[in-house]
């Protein structure tokens, strides 16, 4: 197969069309296969009503026979090709059958001549065709054309195929009665010299004599085969040019369906070999699955955009915040090399110090955004703190504790520890008099708290201080200010721990940071709903409030 083949084959468009035409065709062979069968058995069974018709009509007439006639030669019986008739006697011996009757068969009665009795008498119906020997039809000949001398009236009936019930001599009707039920069979019938099949019915009759005879009358099937034929030829006929038609029409919804999805595709490979992601697909007017592909598609290249606009500024930014310290540490060797006693040792260990900071602190957002997660081991919380808080010795502002004991937190112990040395640092950096380090119990959660009685942070800035790089104060020395990534490794950290960050005002007019995290035995991991906490203890008193903030 060539490629372009291939291609077709293997295409939504070919295989939606050939699924929709299988599936067409199969429905429509089933349902023609039904109609055709439904159509042949209400034909047939309309042909045998009117058999049935035909037999009881002549059936009529043999009841009302006078007890005295010894024969059917006066009965009269229909003349047309269409309802063939025979009469015989319980024993299958033809008495008396339609005039331009020259063969039969589905009787049970094949002889189309009335058969002689060997009786003195003649039986009833015993005159023979005009021309034919009257010796000639003797009992032998009769039984040989019915082919048992023993038929009853089942015989007569051949394959009942429906009928009310069987003409049985056990149960003969009543002098100049006729029976309520008829047996039918299929077979055929020459007729002045036309063959054809016929739908027989068999009715058994009791003249005024008491003679019981069976009545066969015949339908013709012809308009049955005709229609039935008529029909097949149609659906064969019209099967190909419907499935073309669904064909078709699948071939061209379809194609409209999935000409926006090709336009999508188009400008995802443009924009692929452009790298140029301000660029966005196309989105049809409609709310179908292909709008929603593409709004999706479009929000995804929103936020390709944005970590890529983001991972250059982070680059940038980090480059500068490296060369400032790089360079005054280069600044200080080459002084101290020229000229040794002007070497500012203290000088290089803090540029030194501080590089060696940020450095850590953008590797440590590099496994964050590689996205790492920390382990789920359970620790004291409360412990933590106060350990970590006992070895900050040279804080300008003395942190006060108001922790409650026993509280567990499950996560990375050391980055949970960096959390809170980041918001330590930068409430140092900003407060007056007062440095509170909270740890409680709300909910589900257990929440870090870390407060000042500094200026605070401008509503507007509050989710701003958490970006990498940001100071708010630009006027600020690096020294003072730090690279303003606390804030942001901070955040990052505690949404790695399933937790929230955020920012408040504090009683004492400053900032109030607020980690919450959810307790290992409390609130499922990832859940930001608080239930009640099975102690019932409840905050110290410090609570966050929606209008809060703090400068970075």
């Amino acid at each position: 197969m060539s490629p372009r083949g291939r291609r077709f084959a293997s295409s939504v468009r070919a295989r939606a069309s050939l699924g929709a035409t299988a599936v067409v065709a199969v429905a429509l062979v089933a349902a023609g296969i039904a109609v055709v069968l439904s159509l042949r058995s209400n034909l047939t069974d309309q042909a045998g009503r009117s058999a049935d018709t035909a037999a009881r009509e002549v059936a009529l007439d043999i009841a009302s026979l006078v007890p005295d006639q010894t024969s059917y030669a006066g009965l009269d019986l229909p003349d047309d090709s269409g309802h063939p008739v025979q009469v015989s006697d319980e024993r299958g011996r033809l008495l008396r059958a339609s005039e331009d009757l020259q063969r039969i068969s589905g009787t049970g009665v094949s002889a189309v001549t009335p058969a002689k009795s060997p009786a003195a008498s003649p039986a009833p119906g015993g005159t023979t065709a005009p021309g034919d020997d009257e010796d000639s039809a003797d009992d032998d000949s009769g039984a040989d054309d019915n082919g048992s001398d023993d038929h009853g009236s089942d015989d007569h009936g051949g394959d009942d195929k429906g009928g009310d019930d069987d003409a049985s001599g056990d149960d003969d009707p009543a002098v100049g009665e006729i029976s309520d039920g008829t047996s039918y069979s299929d077979g055929s019938a020459t007729v002045d010299g036309t063959t054809g099949d016929y739908r027989f019915a068999a009715v058994e009759v009791t003249d005024r004599a008491g003679r019981t005879v069976v009545v066969h009358a015949g339908a013709s099937l012809a308009d049955r085969q005709a229609a039935v034929s008529t029909t097949t030829v149609t659906m064969l006929l019209g099967l190909p040019v419907l499935l073309l038609v669904v064909g078709g029409v699948t071939w061209l919804v379809t194609r409209r369906a999935f000409r926006p999805v090709e336009g999508i595709r188009r400008e995802m490979a443009a924009i692929t070999a452009s790298t140029d992601l301000s660029r966005r697909v196309p989105e049809p007017a409609t709310d179908d699955e292909v709008a929603r592909l593409a709004r999706t598609t479009n929000e995804t290249l929103t936020a390709l955009e944005a970590a890529v606009e983001r991972q250059r500024r982070f680059v940038a930014d980090a480059s500068h915040e490296l060369r400032s310290p790089i360079a005054s540490l280069r600044t200080q060797l080459e002084v101290g090399d020229a000229h040794p006693e002007l070497l500012d040792v203290p000088g290089a260990v803090a540029d030194t110090v501080r590089l060696q900071q940020l450095a850590a602190d953008l590797l440590l957002l590099a496994r964050l955004d590689a996205g790492e997660r920390p382990g789920r081991a359970r620790f004291d919380l409360s412990a933590m703190v106060r350990e970590e808080v006992s070895q900050r010795t040279t804080d300008r502002v003395p942190v006060t504790l108001d922790v409650r004991t026993g509280l567990e937190a499950a996560g990375s112990r050391g980055q949970l520890a960096r959390v809170l040395g980041n918001l330590l640092d930068n409430a140092q950096r900003h407060a007056h008099a007062s440095v509170t380090a909270s740890v409680y119990r709300s909910g589900g959660q257990v929440v870090l708290a870390v407060a000042d009685d500094g200026s605070g942070v401008p509503e507007a800035e509050r989710e701003r201080i958490f970006e990498r790089f940001v100071r708010l104060d630009d006027a600020r020395s690096r020294d003072d200010g730090g690279a303003g990534l606390g804030l942001a490794i901070a955040r990052d950290v505690a949404a790695r721990h399933d937790g929230t960050l955020t920012v408040g005002r504090a009683p004492e007019g400053g900032a109030l940071f607020e980690l919450r995290l959810p307790r290992p035995d409390g609130a499922s991991p990832g859940s930001t709903g608080c239930t009640d906490s099975p102690s019932g203890t409840d905050s110290p008193g410090t609570t966050s409030s929606p209008d809060a903030g703090h400068a970075a």
